[in-house]
């Protein structure tokens, strides 16, 4: 009996290991976004992280016939991205992301963490070759 228990609580803790890293740093999806910066902030109790909303051009819903604004809240990775951010408020950007399947507190708030800031633009540019 004592030669399985060794090997059984190996095999356990990697099983563990592998969910955890499965549920927590695995990358489900990376991708770019675009939209105006609505807000950046640092908050949190233990852990305090930046946190973020674009708004984004046009509208869904859930629901048939009901608008909504299409917002990506997101958290950021790293002073560099940060610092970028705090200056670029109420500006058109683009941004790197990456999404998690679950956050971490630490990590953020949100699933997706932007890595990069590509652009930062103008709030008012035109969607119209001519006006």
């Amino acid at each position: 009996m004592k030669k399985f228990i060794g090997p059984v609580a190996v095999v356990l803790v990697v099983l563990l290991a592998g969910l955890f890293w499965w549920r927590y740093y695995f990358v489900f999806s990376e991708g770019i976004k675009a939209g105006n910066l609505n807000y950046f902030e640092k908050k949190g109790f233990v852990f305090k992280t930046w946190e973020g909303r674009l708004v984004q051009d046009g509208f869904q819903s859930p629901n048939p016939g009901a608008l909504q604004s299409n917002e990506f809240r997101f958290s950021a990775e790293g002073d560099s991205v940060a610092m970028i951010l705090e200056r670029a408020g109420g500006k058109f950007v683009e941004l790197r992301y990456k999404e998690y399947l679950h956050p971490i507190p630490w990590r953020g708030a949100s699933e997706y963490v932007v890595t990069e800031v590509v652009e930062v633009g103008n709030a008012n540019r035109s969607v119209l070759p001519m006006q």
